[in-house]
């Protein structure tokens, strides 16, 4: 293995195969995804207080013994409720080279349903951050912020992606000279469109409908049923959604701490030797946030000349008007260390291959 940047399936597998990545009822095929790797909840969950990292000079269990408040048992099923904070050690450890680091990441459908989760590690400063050369467990921090959800041990709620060396992100120049080969954004009428880029492509929100829907986002009910996550296309989407029309003046008042799904203007795509990380392109402008950052894997959008990314929003604070065409967000390209064996698509059965304005695949689909 040579270069810098993102290892795809093939280099996960070898991973897995070296000791690198590990678990004591080993790692099954299907988490292994085209640049990520999906993370399984252990067993036991804990119940916590508040927030935490490790700091330099602790582990998470030690902190646990002092923010634990109970234990739940997930091998049969359990309840995580709403507006609490829960610590779950993963199945998957790491015995990471000296040259090889890691970045977390909800899974696509975890952020679609407003579940906040990231990864803490043992001495870890930062959360999401494996540190090159970790050796160590993992543990994942859930706090579902809009549903009750039902998990179990081996849900799968957030992803791994492992990156060799440094410096594989993609200088804006470099970017704009891929556009010109590849291009990365499509119009609605299926032509290479152009690319805004400045910190990386520049994602905006469409609030005119998707071709020429009345229905531009969702926003969350408050205080609907809990969902169970192994339940596929099960759930009645009115039940937990309320359909947002589109307004004439193609404008939409973000209510404080509502969640909304809405979906982007453009139609992006990542060629096969790239991965992508979608990222809140200017905290500066306004008290809303593209609210879960999201793994964009090689291949996505290249089944069709491009396919909209989903954003999770949500304002902070106070009101907050969102217009059509906003930007909201950014893509910041990455090189892969090797061409991909497997890319995003239908074929491998991934969810949101050629999504539009979508909701989780909870749902039953209209």
């Amino acid at each position: 293995m040579t270069g810098c940047g993102v290892l795809p399936s093939q280099h996960l597998r070898s991973a897995i195969a070296k000791g690198f990545i590990y678990a004591r009822d080993g790692v099954e095929e299907e988490q292994i995804q085209p640049s990520s790797i999906d993370l399984r909840l252990g067993s036991t969950a804990y119940r916590v207080r508040a927030s935490f990292l490790a700091t330099r000079h602790a582990t998470i269990a030690a902190k646990l013994d002092s923010f634990n408040m109970h234990s739940i048992d997930l091998r049969n099923g359990a309840l995580f409720e709403r507006g609490c904070i829960y610590i779950v050690p993963l199945k998957e450890e790491l015995a990471l080279p000296a040259e090889m680091s890691g970045k977390c990441n909800p899974k696509s459908t975890t952020g679609r349903l407003d579940i906040f989760t990231r990864v803490i590690t043992d001495r870890g400063i930062h959360f999401d951050v494996i540190e090159p050369g970790y050796h160590g467990k993992l543990y994942a921090e859930v706090a579902p912020r809009t549903f009750g959800v039902i998990v179990r041990e081996g849900t799968r709620l957030t992803q791994l992606r492992l990156s060799r060396g440094g410096g594989s992100a993609y200088s804006d120049s470099a970017l704009a000279e891929l556009h010109t080969r590849e291009p990365l954004v499509y119009n609605t009428e299926e032509k290479p469109a152009d690319a805004h880029i400045h910190s990386g492509l520049r994602v905006s929100v469409d609030l005119q409908g998707i071709a020429g829907s009345s229905i531009i986002g969702y926003r969350a009910r408050k205080h609907a049923s809990i969902i169970d996550l192994e339940k596929i296309r099960h759930y009645e989407p009115l039940d937990y959604w309320e359909p947002i029309p589109r307004h004439s003046s193609r404008q939409l008042i973000l209510d404080p701490e509502d969640f909304y799904i809405l979906a982007s203007r453009e139609k992006v795509r990542v060629p096969a030797q790239y991965a992508a990380e979608m990222v809140p392109y200017d905290p500066s402008v306004g008290e809303f946030r593209i609210h879960y950052a999201g793994f964009f894997d090689p291949g996505f959008g290249c089944e069709e000349k491009g396919t909209r990314a989903v954003l999770e929003v949500r304002s902070h604070e106070v009101p907050f008007l969102l217009e059509d065409g906003q930007v909201v967000a950014s893509l910041i390209y990455e090189t892969l260390v090797d061409s991909p064996e497997r890319l995003y698509g239908s074929g491998i059965g991934s969810s949101y291959q050629s999504q539009g304005l979508a909701l989780s695949k909870h749902f039953k689909m209209g």
